[in-house]
């Protein structure tokens, strides 16, 4: 592999990554070779004498498990992808399960797990252990862990959390049947019922619930999701840079056709998004007025960013639009795939992982949305102000909208309805969500995202606009909780 490339690599990587990446690769390379390594060069070096890089497969691995898949494009040698061959070896998925538990650990949790270690390793070994990593490499040396063997780790997590345990339960899930025989006799596994030596009928236990403390408490995945576990900080989107990440608002408010009118009041949801967003910790860029084009070209653009020092994106678009779209000043149609597709992690690589917010204000068809109301007469504030309400309305297509993990896409309305539009005040849906949005950051509570939009899909849901109703929609694929806090 070309040096000057692996040189680049290293020049990137911080002492903590490296000491990281030497750990992952301790299955492959001695651990006796990788003592007193103190710089990825060094590790490369190693690497190659096993010819671990003749392929940047393992290498991409590697980088992709530490989240630097901001370096990938350094391993490109030429305009093919990387062949990956059954040959091709692979991190093993105990050194990777291993640094997931050590990504989560707080410093709290490191130093419990000292504290239960003591007795079991020696005294200098726990005081010359400063990551979860050394611990772990601690307990290798002296027997009590091995991708056979996790039980000790296990039951040292279960002491002080639920949820790192429960990593550590999952891989032991697909261990061969003869390891998982080896399990203290609190635990069952696969789907079949816990064998008991008194005579009393067994019960049937799911692959993905396992009781992983003597006091009764239990782990669940999948089929049962405890509430003790549910919203625990390691099942959140980590949120620790300031600024969060970019907030970019397209706001198109004067159309150059004959065919779409100009949109009043769009911008009080600029303002209303820049102040929110802002203090929730981004930087808040606003574009006014972009043909179709523009729209794609400053997409592109954004794609291109280096977002390792960010958490998130935050794309909204006020704009008129139909099914699957959303129009430019010029009138032209922007796909909802092209608002989304740029930031998937194939191409925005520094992405990966993180979550992705598009909000977008439009119509999506030229139906009303019905509905039954508990009071039928027109609200007396609805008859006032009745004719300040306008459509971001168009015709009606068909196109479909692109999903990769940790997307999120709130759509003004559902899909072949119109969305309404304050001239003075701003959208029905914009200005409720930004309301929203304030409520969760300043309670107390820790309110995911979608708690907060269906607060939204509640409120908007319960007015009545031009005597016709809105229903937003929000779409997902969200992987992990989002919770968003005022920092500002």
């Amino acid at each position: 592999m070309d040096r000057l490339k692996l040189s680049r690599i290293d020049e990137e990587l911080e002492s903590s990554e490296v000491a990281a990446l030497c750990f992952l690769c301790c299955d492959v390379v001695s651990r006796k070779r990788l003592e007193r390594i103190g710089d990825a060069k060094q590790l490369f070096l190693r690497l190659e004498e096993k010819g671990l890089l003749d392929n940047p497969v393992f290498l991409s691995q590697l980088l992709h498990t530490i989240r630097r898949a901001d370096l990938l494009n350094l391993l490109e040698t030429d305009s093919r992808q990387p062949e990956e061959t059954d040959a091709s070896p692979v991190l093993s998925t105990y050194r990777v399960m291993l640094y997931r538990i050590y990504e989560d650990m707080t410093e709290e949790n490191l130093k419990n797990m000292k504290f239960l270690l003591n007795g079991k390793l020696g005294r200098r070994q726990i005081e010359a252990s400063d990551t979860a990593l050394d611990l772990f490499a601690e307990m290798e040396k002296a027997g009590l862990l091995s991708d056979t063997d996790v039980n000790e780790l296990l039951a040292t997590l279960r002491e002080f959390d639920q949820q790192l345990a429960l990593t550590v339960q999952l891989y032991k899930n697909k261990l061969p049947q003869q390891e998982q025989e080896r399990l203290p006799p609190h635990f069952s596994m696969d789907n079949q019922p816990s064998v008991n030596n008194n005579s009393q009928p067994t019960q049937p236990t799911l692959s993905i619930s396992e009781t992983i403390s003597d006091e009764g408490e239990s782990v669940h995945t999948d089929a049962e999701i405890s509430r003790e576990t549910s919203s625990l900080p390691n099942e959140d989107y980590a949120l620790t840079h300031i600024p969060r990440g970019l907030c970019v608002v397209i706001n198109n408010e004067s159309f150059r056709g004959l065919e779409l009118s100009n949109r009043g009041g769009t911008q009080e949801d600029a303002k209303a998004l820049r102040k929110v967003f802002y203090s929730l910790g981004f930087d808040v860029v606003i574009h006014d007025n972009l043909t179709a084009d523009d729209m794609r070209h400053k997409l592109k653009e954004l794609s291109r960013r280096n977002y390792s020092n960010e958490d998130a994106l935050v794309v909204c678009v006020l704009s008129h639009g139909e099914q699957g779209c959303v129009f430019g000043t010029d009138e032209k149609k922007v796909s909802l795939r092209e608002l989304t597709e740029p930031f998937t992690s194939k191409i925005a690589p520094t992405l990966t992982g993180k979550p992705k917010l598009f909000f977008i204000q439009a119509c999506q068809g030229s139906g009303y949305q019905g509905g039954t109301v508990p009071c039928p007469p027109r609200p007396r504030n609805e008859e006032e102000v009745g004719e300040t309400f306008e459509e971001d309305a168009g015709p009606v297509y068909g196109e479909t909208v692109p999903w990769d993990a940790d997307f999120l896409l709130g759509m003004a309305t559902v899909q072949e309805c119109k969305s309404f539009r304050n001239t003075s005040t701003g959208s029905i849906y914009i200005q409720e969500l930004c309301k929203q949005l304030t409520r969760s950051a300043e309670s107390s509570e820790r309110d995911n995202i979608l708690d907060v939009l269906t607060r939204v899909n509640r409120e908007v849901g319960r007015g009545v606009y031009l005597s016709r109703k809105q229903m937003p929609e929000p779409k997902y694929t969200l992987t992990k909780r989002l919770v968003l806090k005022f920092v500002r």
